[in-house]
């Protein structure tokens, strides 16, 4: 069986590598990435310069798309060619009988009510609207075998919280201990989805492996009605980061207020670009991105579910402070008014 797996340098797809490499001999694997680090690996740039010549001369039983790029901040152009250029080169590799896994998210659908207007329609920003267009391309283009995975926010690993890079959610993690989070945007009441990166990659092994879906099919990796709540996530978050810092003899850090969408934008948001300095400001701007988040409304409906999200994000933080001593052990500074 021939398996073709892109960014297996990113953190889901270099857990999904991992996984291939232990399938058997029965199992030829080729791993592409923009910056191979590991023996093995095919260098290719997707959307930007033509697939090498091996990758254009074989079919491929299974083709797993998982590079993309999941920058929030991302706008319409950059979004188009970082992830719907990729999927359009990816695709030509495909034929009628090859099994596509594309690698999608779980917010994928959007939200019908949003705090403020969004450039991009019912998504909160240009990752999800490209996933989105990515989505209707493969089921357009693709006549073959079909399974489109969705996961949530993606923590480490079910065992011991580990990760390959911090990225994506983690920033709140490290805004809390430094003190650029002075609040929480939110619900305090509103539901948070994540997932275990080495969950979320067996769920894509396991598609690219097993038997090819007669009709397109759509996993949803989730918690569902055991998701957490947004209070509870802070709450996991700042005991495990205390319970460190008691252990490193450091000061605890404080548990931050929640303020709510609303308020956000109609009272706080108008003023920290008024009196904030334009660090401050900034990361004011990158934590508000969370709101929609750690603030909806409904958990998903899972087809596969995350079991016990709170124990995964308690070894997650705890996994990230003992990689990160310098930032976990950091004393928050109290912000400040700049003098107008």
């Amino acid at each position: 069986m021939k398996v073709l797996l892109t960014g297996s340098g990113g953190v889901v797809g270099s857990e999904v590598a991992d996984l291939l490499a232990r399938a058997g001999e029965s199992v030829e694997v080729t791993a592409v990435t923009r910056r191979p680090s590991r023996p093995g690996e095919t260098r290719w740039v997707l959307g930007a310069e033509p697939p090498p010549a091996e990758l254009r001369e074989q079919h491929w039983d299974a083709v797993i798309h998982s590079a993309a790029s999941t920058r929030w901040t991302m706008t319409e152009a950059e979004a188009t060619e970082a992830n719907i250029r990729t999927t359009e080169a990816v695709l030509e590799l495909a034929d009628g009988e090859t099994h596509v896994v594309h690698v999608s998210t779980a917010y994928v659908e959007g939200q019908d009510a949003k705090p403020l207007p969004s450039a991009f329609g019912r998504h909160r920003n240009g990752y999800e609207w490209s996933k989105a267009e990515c989505e209707d391309l493969v089921r357009a283009a693709h006549t073959g075998p079909l399974t489109i995975v969705r996961p949530p926010l993606v923590f480490g690993r079910r065992t011991d919280g580990a990760i390959s890079r911090f990225s994506g959610p983690y920033t709140m993690v490290q805004a809390l201990v430094s003190g650029l989070a002075p609040a929480v945007v939110g619900d305090p009441d509103g539901f948070v989805e994540i997932a275990p990166v080495d969950q979320v990659a067996e769920v894509i092994a396991a598609a690219a492996l097993g038997a090819a879906p007669g009709t397109p099919a759509v996993e949803v990796i989730a918690a569902g009605d055991g998701c957490l709540r947004l209070s509870e996530m802070i709450g996991v978050i700042c005991r495990t980061l205390n319970d460190w810092r008691e252990e490193e003899g450091i000061t605890p850090v404080a548990y931050p207020p929640f303020i709510t969408s609303r308020r956000w934008h109609r009272f706080f948001l108008p003023l920290a670009e008024q009196h904030l300095s334009e660090v401050q400001f900034r990361a004011v701007e990158l934590l508000g991105m969370f709101e929609g988040y750690t603030s909806m409304p409904e958990p998903f409906r899972p087809t596969r579910r995350v079991a016990d999200p709170s124990e995964l994000l308690a070894r997650s933080v705890r996994w990230w402070a003992q990689a990160k001593p310098r930032h976990a052990k950091r004393l928050p500074r109290q912000w400040s008014l700049i003098p107008v």
